[in-house]
């Protein structure tokens, strides 16, 4: 599919500097080659309106990426198949995410090794829809006493031997590695990773404030899905979920559902946060976008979905999520009151800075990629733009 060349009007473009009113953007090739108000148009500009997608005052904000997401529509990126991979990109990216890490559950060396191969295999074919930047290998390096829906049978010490033969066989897949990282050979993985351009994060973790702050100084520099799975807050005893609140070196991923963390902690960890050091997750499994019912998996555990919110079918543990990026921008606009270009660099750039493709996509600047979302006034999405490539909705 060629990339395209097109124009949209009357709309309000959410950059990282604010919201342009009665904005025009164009787009040449698949890149973002003007944005201007309607009042700015010179002669050249002028040209480009009477083909133009007409907004009707809708937004037009970056693409959202996702770098915690496990599946959808049935399909989980576990499933290592590139029909599996079609399903779960279409489906995300009709909700308004343009790339996304694949991600792993904790699960035996051969599984993972298919995984690897498949995200490597799936990135060279050039998918029609939501991009994949790479992997993010959650466990199985973490521990069984926050495993939450992880499978315990699989977990281990970190072994460097595996992460060295997957960079070498597939070098550049591996963007994120999620551990505990009081296990032994933790810190010599952090190092690694690292050294590799992997971000490390701490996930499914009993560690402490202390051994926390020791990963961090050798290097762990993210979280996954905040107070979920790690040790909880508590004035004498700050635990993970305290490091990561007073910690400006982690980047903090968080699960904005209502289901996973309250509202007002939502606040808290938005308001203790650096700047651009909030990242919004789906940690979306197999189920987003399907009936309520049983009979659903994640890494091999059996899940029931009731009124949306996904369980282990042994012991109840919220296992994954069925939320969408277009869903947990909406949620922290309403519960967290934060203006529309706020609530998209949570959604859009701090992860794309994160991972390191800030200078290609997640936010809207000539040059960029055209990774677009068009929504109406109510943030309901009516096109997606990847790399150029239309998908009117």
């Amino acid at each position: 599919m060629a990339n395209s060349t097109f124009t949209i009007k009357n709309a309000r473009v959410v950059t990282l500097s604010g919201v342009l009113h009665d904005a025009v953007v164009h787009v040449e090739n698949g890149r973002i080659a003007y944005i201007g108000t309607a009042s700015q148009l010179t002669g050249k500009e002028q040209a480009y309106l009477p083909e133009a997608i007409d907004a009707k005052n809708g937004y037009v904000l970056p693409g959202f990426i996702d770098i915690h997401v496990h599946g959808g529509a049935g399909a989980d990126f576990m499933d290592a198949t590139a029909e599996a991979y079609d399903t779960i990109t279409k489906f995300h990216m009709e909700h308004g995410t343009t790339a996304m890490l694949a991600t792993s559950m904790t699960q035996s060396r051969e599984a993972l090794d298919a995984v690897v191969s498949a995200v490597d295999a799936y990135q060279k074919s050039g998918s029609k829809y939501t991009q994949l930047a790479g992997l993010h290998l959650e466990g199985p390096f973490v521990n069984p006493k926050y495993k939450g829906a992880q499978n315990d049978a699989y977990m281990m010490d970190p072994q460097i031997d595996w992460l060295q033969d997957w960079h070498e066989r597939y070098p550049g897949v591996m963007k994120q590695l999620s551990l505990a990282p009081e296990r032994n050979m933790a810190l010599e993985a952090i190092r690694w990773c690292r050294a590799h351009g992997i971000n490390v994060a701490a996930a499914h973790t009993d560690a402490t404030y202390d051994q926390i702050e020791v990963a961090v100084n050798a290097g762990l520099n993210q979280a996954v899905h905040t107070f979920n799975a790690m040790t909880p807050i508590n004035h004498r005893n700050p635990g993970t979920a305290g490091a990561v609140l007073s910690d400006d070196r982690i980047t903090a991923e968080v699960i904005a559902d209502g289901h996973h963390v309250h509202p007002a902690v939502i606040k808290i960890l938005h308001r203790a946060k650096a700047p651009g050091k909030l990242v919004l997750i789906t940690d979306a499994m197999s189920a987003a976008g399907m009936p309520d019912g049983e009979g659903y998996s994640l890494g091999g555990l059996n899940v029931t979905v009731k009124e949306g919110v996904a369980r282990l079918a042994e012991g109840g543990s919220l296992a994954g999520s069925t939320l969408t990026m277009i869903g947990a921008l909406k949620f922290v606009m309403t519960h967290l009151g934060l203006p529309v270009e706020e609530a998209s660099k949570l959604a859009s750039y701090n992860a794309a800075k994160q991972i390191g493709i800030d200078h290609v996509t997640g936010s809207i600047e000539v040059g960029k990629q055209a990774d677009l979302v068009l929504t109406n006034a109510d943030f309901d999405i009516q096109a997606v733009w990847v790399q150029g490539h239309t998908h009117m909705l």
